[in-house]
């Protein structure tokens, strides 16, 4: 995947967390994992994890703890 598009789903993923900041974190981190597992694709949540696996460049800290409960999608296979 590109870095643009990286770059995208970062950024998206940031939006969703300034909605959940002001929340207590567990509400927060648990809003965000469900908004992301309920409408990003597998595909998105794929791209997601390939940026959390690299360290998680970019994304606010709620996302990151939400990261653990976000559903992981299963590998492409070729």
């Amino acid at each position: 995947m590109s870095a643009d598009a990286h770059e995208k789903l970062i950024y998206m993923a940031n939006q969703i967390s300034k909605f959940f900041e002001s929340k207590p974190e567990a509400e927060g981190v648990a809003g965000i994992a469900a908004h992301i597992n309920d409408f990003w694709e597998p595909r998105m949540r794929r791209h997601f994890f390939e940026v959390v696996d690299a360290g998680g460049a970019g994304l606010r800290p709620l996302v990151l703890a939400a990261s653990a409960k976000i559903k992981r999608p299963v590998p492409e296979t070729a």
